[in-house]
C-alpha cells in the first residue's frame, strides 16, 4: 500500500488528527500526526488487516527549534510496506503518548529520546534514563542545551 493510500484511509477514519502527508522526492514519504490521538492511530496501523504494521524499526527523537519531535519508521512483514509516521510537540510541554504496549522494542527506543531529547512518553511502564546517569541534568540533544563543566566534580570536555 503506498502512503498516500494510507493517509487518505487515516484521514477518513481520524479527520484533523492527519495533518499532513509529505512525499517529498528528497526523503521517504512520512505523515505528520497529532499527539492527541497518537495511540489510537497506530493500534489501527498495527492490527487492521490492510495496513498490518507489526515492526517498529526505529523511533528517534528530534528538536524542531520551538518544537520537538517523534519520528517512527513502520514496517509490515505481512505485506511489504513501510510508513514513516512524525508528532511534534512544543518544546515547554513535550508529552506524546507511550506505543510500548504495541511494539516491545518502542521500551528501549522512548527510552532513549526521553534521555537525549526530552520528549516524556506518558504511560512508559519504566520512563527512567538509558544512557546517562540517573541524576543528570537536561537533554544534551537539544540544540540549546549547555553541557556542564562538571559532573559530581569530575571535569567534563
Amino acid at each position: 500500500m503506498l502512503p498516500g493510500e494510507i493517509f487518505t484511509k487515516l484521514k477518513n477514519d481520524f479527520g484533523d488528527a492527519i495533518i499532513e502527508l509529505n512525499e517529498s522526492p528528497n526523503s521517504d514519504p512520512w505523515i505528520l500526526v497529532g499527539a492527541d490521538q497518537l495511540f489510537d492511530i497506530f493500534h489501527t496501523l498495527r492490527d487492521a488487516d490492510e495496513f498490518q504494521f507489526d515492526y517498529l524499526m526505529s523511533l528517534s527523537g528530534t528538536d524542531l527549534g520551538e518544537n520537538l519531535g517523534v519520528v517512527y519508521h513502520l514496517y509490515s512483514m505481512t505485506h511489504r510496506h513501510k510508513l514513516v509516521v512524525k508528532v511534534e510537540v512544543p518544546k515547554g510541554n513535550p508529552v506524546v503518548p507511550t506505543v510500548e504496549r504495541l511494539w516491545r522494542t518502542a521500551d528501549w527506543h522512548e527510552r532513549e529520546a526521553y534521555d537525549l531529547i526530552g520528549v516524556r512518553f506518558e504511560g512508559h511502564q519504566n520512563l527512567i534514563r538509558i544512557l546517562l546517569p540517573y541524576d543528570w541534568e537536561g537533554h544534551p540533544l537539544q540544540k540549546d542545551y549547555v553541557t556542564p563543566d562538571s559532573y559530581h566534580g569530575m571535569k567534563i570536555s
